[in-house]
């Protein structure tokens, strides 16, 4: 099946939608041009249709392996890997002090997201680099600084994060990885991890671990964590990787997509590492990391969304099957009205979701340009609805692709099956999407509302001045937002947090939904209201945009219900 990078979206959504031409009046992003931006997307579009998009299929076949001691990647994909450093595509974003571009997020996130649609195997290894390369620039010591950003910037090393255990899951206050001070700078570190995205390969010189562990008089629970840059091989001076470091990969796990990208389980054995921050701080360097990739990992459920979608659309366009009303297409299933459905449904919701991940990178854009602290809290509110968003349209989309294809889908040598095993880790790691729903109606929330309710007046700003244009559509989203604005009012007045708890996740959809509506509308408007934007724009808005009610009023009903539930009733 043929792929194409989806460039010319990414120009409209920041000419028309998302807003870049903001970003590059800053003076911290004057060099964003429109011509370079162009430039950088269609080169970009170019690698990853001629050399990352050839290993999506194979690396699911002949997938990463373990061969004493060391992990072998699939083939092809250390060429792969090289095209990504080799180009810069690592390091958009990145400090030009240390080699980085120094470009916008808004541009990363663009590009991460097309290498994600190409091969999301493949891209979770730059991904991870990118969030440690963030956290050093944030916290880490400038000999640090030195040594390893320039490294990390060309590729030349990798990075990943190390937070999960065994016996803690999601509960990072409970791991129990020790690090014991040497007396020379350096730590010992020893423990455990799991589930470490590409925690060890042959694509790089080294790879380096930021690990969160307990030093000796650390309080328990989250307080008491510390980070620590624990690299495969300790580098000299110079910077030439030296003497193995006590670490290993004990397996590597056997998942159900992604298996070109090697998820390890890590052994340091006092391992030599250096602190990253103030000791007991280590949660404070790590989120920096953890938001970095959030939003990575909202647009990888957005890629895979992508190529699950053009992959569905060619199979419509090709099989035959029946009759349809469509004279033109009287025998594809294209012409079929449910598979029309199907079709414009995935459509929208990618562009929704796509719409979302690039505001929230925007705002990330104008907090570094500027400093503002509005646009600090618009980030940090459209973090958690990015991440799951994103995720769950990449998992509805890949299912949804699957049974468009009927009985083929469900057959592997299709490919479409492998989209959704890819993208359904998307919605647990980087923090579970109940965890970021409980993110946003708990911290998120805590300024009371201001954030939310903020860009709830710019959406229904929006629909005012569309009411001219689209009276209907217009009126749909103000109303949506107004529902929008009652739901958080209700979050806001429940000072028991297991009431919010209980409808987090459904309010998270209805909020995602209602931006998705936005956004649909700003598109339709920027065309003059009779192209294919707005025929989109009107499909979700008066299909999708509905269901928002039901998310915000199942928000809403509070605890009470789930609690009567007995742990009979569930064995029932």
């Amino acid at each position: 099946m043929p792929y194409r990078a989806p460039v010319e979206d990414y120009q409209f959504l920041f000419e028309h939608v998302i807003g870049l031409a903001e970003v590059t009046a800053t003076d911290r992003f004057a060099e964003a041009t429109p011509d370079m931006t162009t430039a950088i997307l269609t080169e970009a579009a170019r690698m990853c249709e001629e050399v990352l998009y050839p290993l999506q299929r194979p690396g699911d076949l002949n997938p990463a392996r373990l061969e004493n001691g060391v992990v072998r990647t699939a083939p092809g994909f250390a060429d792969g890997y090289r095209a990504i450093a080799g180009g810069g595509w690592v390091a958009i974003s990145a400090d030009p002090r240390n080699g980085g571009m120094g470009l916008p997020m808004t541009l990363t996130t663009a590009v991460n997201e097309m290498m994600s649609q190409a091969c999301l195997s493949l891209q979770l290894a730059p991904l991870m680099t990118q969030g440690q390369i963030e956290a050093l620039e944030h916290h880490a010591s400038d000999a640090i600084k030195d040594l390893y950003l320039p490294r990390l910037v060309s590729g030349d090393w990798t990075g990943t994060m190390n937070l999960t255990e065994p016996q803690a899951g999601s509960d990072v206050g409970a791991l129990r990885t020790r690090a014991e001070d040497q007396g020379d700078g350096t730590y010992a570190i020893t423990g455990q991890k799991v589930y470490i995205s590409w925690g060890d390969h042959d694509m790089a010189d080294n790879v380096c671990h930021l690990v969160l562990a307990r030093l000796p008089d650390a309080a328990p629970g989250t307080k008491g964590i510390s980070l620590f840059l624990v690299p495969k091989f300790i580098p000299d001076a110079d910077g030439t990787p030296g003497r193995r470091n006590d670490l290993k990969v004990v397996s590597l796990e056997h998942k159900m997509g992604l298996h070109a990208s090697p998820t390890c389980v890590m052994q340091y054995d006092g391992a030599t590492g250096w602190l990253i921050g103030a000791p007991h701080q280590g949660m404070r360097a790590m989120f920096t990391m953890m938001n970095n990739a959030r939003l990575g990992v909202g647009g990888q459920g957005v890629g895979v969304a992508e190529a699950a979608y053009q992959h569905a659309l060619a199979f419509a366009q090709d099989r035959k099957q029946g009759r349809t009303p469509d004279p033109a297409n009287p025998d594809t299933i294209i012409g079929h009205a449910n598979v029309r459905r199907m079709l414009a449904g995935m459509k929208s919701e990618i562009f929704a979701a796509r719409a979302t991940a690039l505001a929230c990178a925007q705002a990330i854009d104008m907090e570094t340009a500027t400093g503002a602290p509005h646009w600090a809290a618009r980030a940090a509110l459209l973090t958690p609805i990015t991440k799951v968003c994103g995720t769950e349209t990449g998992i509805s989309v890949a299912n949804t692709g699957v049974q468009l294809h009927g009985g083929m889908g469900y057959i592997e040598e299709t490919g479409a099956a492998q989209y959704l095993r890819d993208v359904r880790v998307t919605a647990i790691y980087e923090g579970t999407n109940g965890i970021q729903a409980m993110d946003l109606v708990g911290r998120k929330l805590s300024d009371g509302g201001e954030a939310a309710f903020a860009l709830i007046d710019e959406v229904q700003a929006a629909a005012e001045a569309a009411r001219d244009d689209l009276p209907d559509l217009a009126d749909a989203v103000w109303q949506a937002a107004e529902t929008l604005r009652e739901a958080t009012d209700w979050m806001l007045g429940q000072d028991d947090m297991t009431q919010r708890f209980a409808g987090a996740m459904p309010f998270l959809r209805g909020f995602a939904r209602v931006l998705g509506g936005h956004y649909h509308l700003v598109a339709a408007r920027a065309k003059g209201c009779d192209g294919p934007r707005t025929r989109l724009a009107r499909f979700y808005i008066t299909r999708l945009l509905p269901e928002h009610a039901g998310h915000l009023a199942h928000a809403t009903v509070g605890s009470d219900d789930l609690y009567a539930l007995t742990a009979k009733d569930f064995a029932a």
